[in-house]
């Protein structure tokens, strides 16, 4: 068996991998610029990708987490309060700038965001040469060669969280099985989201593997103010309502055919519609008014105490938790085509799911809730019609639909607890260490 520092199963591939990535590192800066300009950089903190820090190191023991998107961050967070109070300063890397500024208003104290650096031999040394981390945690799908391999040459504890590999990834991973498992062999433990994902990394050549269960049922809630709650739920009295949340534009049709399907038999239905971008909100009222159908804005709204539109698009962010709790059915977007949303939110917060049928993303958590009869997948709007008009008819069938939601991710919670377990050995050394 390898260890940490042993180089003699290296496949040709990673000192190729390395040499590149060497060679190009020049032109990253340039690279970085143009992405500036484009938008998906942060100016201020570019040199972040360098590997420059943007911040000191904080005394005492350091967990680096690096998280592959800003879902990722918000799913890790209960792991991270847990580090916290053990003691240890948490550093979170995201690569985007969208997750930065989402994680920036989420994490707690002691923990603090910087970006990951691009994988060049150099920023990577120099990111872990200042923050010297005393552990790494990689969440997600991502594995970054020269992160794994420069964490690994300086001895440090290398755990991957929450673990996945979706169809597609694992179908580029077999095709080079040499290359992932010199990599994947380097890692000390794997604590996987599913037993198919953790099956999945040992077929990759992963030895130290264990099933832990998705940390996402461990997210809290999103918060709402009680008062807005109130005066919303004031709003809608007894009128049937569902809201159609985070929301993509070629979603808008599927929509908009459903609630003028559903007005002659529910004349007094309010359909609320949360986009997942809220400046795509202005397109969708000009696509419902061409359809000579009465909307609102919430973001031109100048009357909150007004009878609500029936069609009601919620485009002020950061209020999801409170069309979740004011609603009784949630229609998670980017489901028809786009791979789907977490829906563990909408179910802890009582509402049945609707979903599309392409929610490759949350596969796992949305088999879960269809089987427990949580949840139920859409294929058009007539489906969409019919599933809204039954439990809007049936109040005891949409009772237990809601409960059957709920009670099922209650029954999956405990992940980040279990991860605590299993890095526990770790935690304790590094306390040894200190």
């Amino acid at each position: 068996m390898p260890t940490s520092g042993d180089t003699s199963s290296l496949s040709l591939l990673l000192p190729l991998y390395r040499l590149t990535s060497w060679s190009t590192g020049p032109l990253v800066p340039a690279v970085l610029h143009w992405r500036r300009r484009q938008g998906k950089e942060d100016g201020n903190r570019l040199r972040e990708r360098m590997g420059v820090p943007g911040l000191p190191r904080p005394h005492g023991r350091l967990v680096w987490i690096h998280a592959a998107s800003l879902g990722d961050g918000q799913t890790l967070l209960p792991l991270v309060d847990r580090l916290g109070a053990r003691g240890f300063h948490v550093l979170m890397s995201t690569r985007t700038v969208a997750s930065a500024n989402g994680l920036k208003r989420q994490l707690p104290g002691g923990a603090f965001h910087q970006y990951m650096p691009v994988d060049v031999p150099a920023y990577v040394g120099r990111f872990l040469d200042h923050w010297q981390p005393d552990m790494v945690l990689l969440a997600g799908a991502e594995l970054w060669p020269n992160v794994i391999l420069e964490t690994s040459r300086r001895g440090l504890p290398l755990i991957c969280v929450n673990a996945r590999l979706t169809d597609r990834v694992y179908g580029k991973c077999v095709r080079m099985p040499r290359f992932i498992g010199a990599l994947l062999r380097r890692i000390d433990l794997c604590l996987a989201r599913s037993d198919d994902d953790a099956h999945r990394f040992v077929t990759l050549g992963a030895q130290n593997v264990q099933t832990v269960g998705d940390l996402v049922f461990d997210v809290p809630t999103p918060s709402a103010d009680p008062k807005a709650v109130s005066a919303f739920a004031a709003r809608v009295g007894a009128r049937p309502i569902w809201v159609a949340a985070l929301t993509d534009p070629d979603e808008d049709a599927l929509i908009l055919e459903a609630h003028r399907l559903l007005l002659p038999r529910f004349p007094d239905l309010v359909t609320v519609v949360v986009p997942r971008l809220p400046r795509d909100g202005a397109g969708l009222a000009e696509a419902a008014a061409r359809r000579d159908l009465a909307v609102a804005l919430r973001s031109r709204e100048r009357d909150a105490k007004s009878v609500l539109q029936s069609l009601y698009v919620a485009d002020v962010g950061g209020e999801l938790g409170l069309f979740y709790r004011a609603s009784d059915i949630a229609f998670l977007g980017h489901s028809m085509t786009g791979g789907g949303h977490n829906p563990v939110e909408a179910a802890k917060l009582g509402c049945a799911i609707l979903h599309g049928t392409s929610v490759a993303a949350f596969a796992p958590i949305y088999a879960a809730l269809d089987n427990a009869k949580g949840a139920a997948a859409i294929k058009d709007a007539p489906m969409l019609v019919r599933v809204l008009s039954l439990l809007f008819d049936d109040g005891a069938k949409l009772r237990q639909m809601q409960r059957n939601a709920t009670q099922t991710i209650e029954r999956l919670t405990g992940g980040t607890a279990r991860v605590m377990r299993a890095i526990e050995p770790q935690l304790v050394q590094m306390l040894l260490d200190r």
